[in-house]
């Protein structure tokens, strides 16, 4: 089951980032968000009342479920698509495999979690390969602005991204279910969304255009309903530092998405950085003195801690 989980994750969000960027035009950035959103909430709630899994949850878990909301599905989206303006789709995906990272210190900051023994040589294979992946583009704009400017924004989204790993991390040691807790925070996240749109009087009239509602619709429904239950699923499984480890691995599909859509050009250096990914995936997930197999995938002991607040 991890597995599946796992490979749903790198696989729909590695595509993603295409669809962003096909949203980009003329609705506000905060409008996209609302109704990706509203409607992958709308559909949340509609599969768990008909199948009777919707569970109620205390006010104090809404008001968790209010800052996940906050963290996930609302302000760091803002920075994504905003730096989709700035950077490639591809280059973002990479910018954001530094949740691995993110996860592994708020882990420790908030619930003392010490990181998976394999993490560090891991994530220094894997970020080294970021680089490397990322070097061609750094040296071609010379560190423009713009492209500062946009990798900061990809950054805030991550740290956000990571915050709310952190939450559902939370919410499933005190037992509350993983589909409901994420459709009152995508519920959230709508809210805060329209509010500000509201504030700002901009249009809530959507793109009417193939490609903007066929974005829409893969972004409400792959990309947040199934791919968010998917790795928060996932978290719970096997914690929030191996689960987002699978960050590492959008970078490899969201860079042949943009080969074929945006003219990316693979170089050498991005050929090595591909390579190093791979090879920290394979050091992440190996457990200490056992052979590789889809057993890396079990709960290691220190993911196996009691529940708290």
């Amino acid at each position: 089951m991890n597995v599946l989980l796992y490979g749903l994750v790198v696989m729909i969000w590695g595509t993603t980032w295409i669809a962003i960027v096909m949203q980009q035009g003329t609705v506000a950035i905060t409008v996209s968000i609302f109704w990706r959103f509203l409607l992958a909430a709308l559909a949340m709630l509609a599969l768990l009342t008909l199948t009777r899994r919707l569970r109620q949850i205390s006010l104090r878990d809404h008001l968790f479920c209010l800052l996940q909301g906050c963290c996930v599905f609302s302000f760091n989206f803002v920075c994504f698509y905003q730096a989709a303006s700035f950077i490639s789709s591809g280059l973002e995906s990479v910018i954001f495999s530094m949740a691995v990272l993110f996860n592994a210190f708020n882990s420790l900051l908030f619930f003392r979690q010490r990181p998976h023994p394999n993490l560090l040589p891991a994530a220094l294979l894997g970020i080294g390969g970021v680089i490397a992946l990322f070097w061609h583009d750094l040296l071609a704009t010379q560190l423009a602005p713009s492209l500062l400017y946009g990798i900061g924004l990809s950054a805030l989204g991550t740290f956000g991204f990571s915050l709310g790993n952190m939450i559902s991390t939370r919410h499933q040691r005190r037992g509350l279910e993983t589909l409901s807790t994420n459709t009152y925070a995508m519920f959230y996240g709508a809210l805060i969304m329209a509010i500000i749109s509201l504030g700002r009087g901009d249009n809530f009239a959507p793109e009417l255009t193939t490609r903007y509602l066929g974005a829409l619709v893969y972004l409400a429904i792959f990309g947040s309903v199934i791919a968010f239950g998917a790795y928060f699923t996932l978290v719970g499984r096997i914690g929030a530092g191996p689960a987002a480890y699978s960050t590492l691995l959008f970078p490899l599909v969201a860079l042949a998405m943009s080969t074929l859509f945006e003219g990316y050009r693979w170089h050498s250096n991005a050929v090595i950085g591909l390579a190093m990914i791979l090879l920290g995936n394979a050091v992440m997930f190996r457990p200490p003195g056992r052979v590789p197999g889809f057993n890396i995938f079990r709960r290691t002991r220190q993911d196996k801690a009691p529940r708290s607040g």
